[in-house]
């Protein structure tokens, strides 16, 4: 894949290039994906509106001024599609809270997590954003996966930076909690009580 900036595949594009647009879709394809999966969690929906993204994207491309990265611009698309989606099919996001008045030990978790191999704790862990309430999951994709900055996140989900790292403190701890579940029925299967 080419190592220039989105900026030049834009030009390009916009000076009437359109296969310079296959390598921005190239580029960003999962993530987009990757975000309306977790928006929408179902596959073919999420492949479908990561279509629908890059054809706005691409007819907005001329919108776009670069006062953010493209890869943010793009994000906040498929963000608004993936909502959009859910609204248009009368499904509603999945906001079911875990109860996080319980203490947990966070130590025990991280050496529980440390006596699996790495492609078991990043199932457990692709399962437990999975069981998070939307906007949580997203959060920590964007910014532990897709390694976003608050300010990006912010623009993304136009919501306040302060509070992005207030909610994000809060998925961590959600998600934390939901491991320790899920670590301890682990332990609990692999060497019974």
């Amino acid at each position: 894949m080419s190592q220039k900036p989105d900026e030049h595949f834009i030009y390009k594009v916009i000076q009437g290039e359109n296969n310079a647009y296959a390598v921005l879709v190239d580029r960003y394809k999962h993530m987009v994906y990757s975000l309306a999966l977790k928006i929408v969690k179902n596959r073919e929906d999420a492949e479908e509106i990561g279509q629908d993204t890059f054809l706005k994207a691409y007819n907005a491309l001329n919108e776009f001024k670069g006062q953010s990265k493209f890869s943010t611009w793009l994000y906040k698309i498929a963000y608004y599609r993936s909502l959009d989606y859910l609204k248009k099919n009368k499904r509603r996001v999945d906001t079911t809270k875990i109860d996080i008045s319980e203490e947990y030990n966070i130590a025990s978790m991280d050496d529980a997590l440390d006596l699996m191999d790495v492609k078991e704790r990043a199932e457990i862990i692709k399962y437990a954003i999975q069981e998070l309430a939307v906007d949580d999951a997203v959060l920590i994709t964007l910014y532990y996966f897709e390694t976003l900055s608050m300010a990006e996140i912010s623009k993304v989900m136009e919501i306040p930076s302060n509070t992005i790292k207030v909610r994000l403190f809060r998925a961590r701890k959600r998600l934390a909690k939901i491991l320790e579940i899920k670590l301890e029925q682990e332990i609990i299967h692999s060497y019974g009580r």
